[in-house]
């Protein structure tokens, strides 16, 4: 078997038989990835594993290789950062929650894919360090992700501009169609893209204007990826915030 060294985020774990799962990652090396994870539910040994596969944990591993098997295997995994509030503040949980199983649904490709996989573990890191404008962390994550999967905005925000769904640009008055974002709508889309995630807290929406926007950032991607429409934590997230 060939072995390599890489870093990871878990985005979906999968019971198989009594004690092992299959856990798949994005990876920095090969992009999205299965592994057969062995006997994970045993205490026996080193302990369980089973802290480490939670959504949106890092993790950086030593992965074997073999053309005879559909699925890669660890040889060694370690946490790849601590994260000392995700894990326990429902908030943060649930974003984790919805950013693990949207890049699941939408990311496919085994190829690797460095300024998206740089963008999803840095997120991680920026998601569980801040400590304002957590509400607003799932939209500004949404608004930018579109940059790594194809249908980032093409042209510069003007105020008092729409924004084409179907073209991806600002438009001075509403399309000829029904697939566009409001004023309201577009400026707040600008705002996420050109904010830093550490001023967040500086953005103020309150709950209606965020779960409209969201709507709108759904709508955005079912457009250009009908996948969307099968992630199902959107509706916990809504409950959240």
């Amino acid at each position: 078997m060939k072995s390599y060294k890489a870093r990871g985020v878990v985005l979906h774990t999968l019971k198989y038989g009594d004690s092992s799962m299959v856990v798949h990652l994005l990876t920095d090396v090969g992009g999205r990835r299965s592994y057969m994870v062995q006997g994970v539910r045993s205490t026996r040994g080193r302990g369980s594993k089973l802290a480490l596969f939670q959504p949106m944990f890092a993790v950086e591993f030593e992965g074997l290789e073999s053309p005879r098997r559909q699925m890669d295997s660890f040889r060694e995994i370690r946490s790849g950062a601590v994260l000392r509030s995700v894990p326990f503040d429902v908030r943060k949980s649930t974003i984790a929650l919805f950013m693990a199983e949207v890049l699941y649904r939408l990311v496919r490709e085994s190829e690797p894919n460095g300024p998206l996989f740089d963008f999803v573990w840095g997120s991680v890191g920026a998601l569980d360090a801040m400590e304002e404008g957590v509400a607003n962390f799932h939209l500004w994550f949404l608004a930018n992700l579109s940059r790594f999967l194809g249908f980032y905005p093409g042209n510069a925000y003007t105020a008092g501009a729409f924004f084409d769904i179907r073209e991806g640009l600002y438009t001075k008055t509403p399309p000829p169609h029904a697939g566009y974002m409001s004023g309201e709508h577009a400026r707040t889309l600008d705002d996420f893209i050109r904010c830093d995630v550490r001023c967040l807290g500086e953005i103020g929406l309150n709950r209606r204007q965020r779960v409209g926007f969201l709507d709108a950032l759904l709508v955005y991607y079912g457009y250009h990826l009908d996948a969307i429409r099968a992630v199902q934590s959107v509706k916990i997230l809504q409950e959240v915030f």
